[in-house]
């Protein structure tokens, strides 16, 4: 793995982010990587409101891990009483198992504590992602056994390609 930076994002990388994110998740080229979810999905996987909302609200951050002059990965955390939730991560489906994930949820996780002082990191996966959750479990999250509804009819979430998608939550103590 090469040498990485972090930074939190600006409005200037939305361009950048949002075509990571879906990359990484939704179409031909995210069978590239590990992560995808384009037999679960179609359509997209966030637009740029969504990214720029992300960067820009208040108790959020969007951290990009550059490796170079590019965007290798990225993820977002917002701040909630005593916890901060992880989400939008993704990786370059190019660089995907070089360790770059790891890395930045490891700085996410830095972050959260000893920036806003949080205890824990939640987060919420689909159900479905057996293999992402066991990656998540490898690095100290726990399954909690909540489930919450997939966002059927929002297109802003993706086009389900099944009808039984859910999400589980998942949590590490971080301080």
């Amino acid at each position: 793995m090469s040498e990485l930076t972090f930074r939190a994002a600006d409005a200037a990388d939305v361009p950048a982010l949002v075509e990571l994110v879906q990359s990484a998740y939704r179409g031909d080229r995210s069978r590239a990587g590990w992560t995808t979810e384009a037999d679960l999905l179609d359509g997209q996987r966030t637009d740029p409101a969504m990214v720029s909302e992300a960067i820009t609200a208040e108790d959020s951050v969007v951290l990009v891990a550059q490796s170079g002059a590019g965007l290798v990965a990225c993820c977002q955390l917002e701040r909630h009483d005593g916890y901060a939730y992880f989400g939008m991560f993704a990786v370059d489906p190019s660089r995907q198992r070089g360790g770059f994930g790891a890395a930045l949820l490891a700085e996410a996780e830095r972050y959260a504590r000893f920036e806003w002082d949080a205890a824990e990191v939640r987060m919420t996966v689909i159900v479905q992602r057996e293999e992402l959750i066991a990656w998540y479990e490898r690095h100290g999250y726990t399954r909690t056994g909540e489930i919450s509804p997939f966002p059927y009819g929002d297109e802003r979430f993706g086009v389900p390609r099944r009808p039984d998608l859910a999400f589980e939550t998942l949590v590490k103590k971080v301080a």
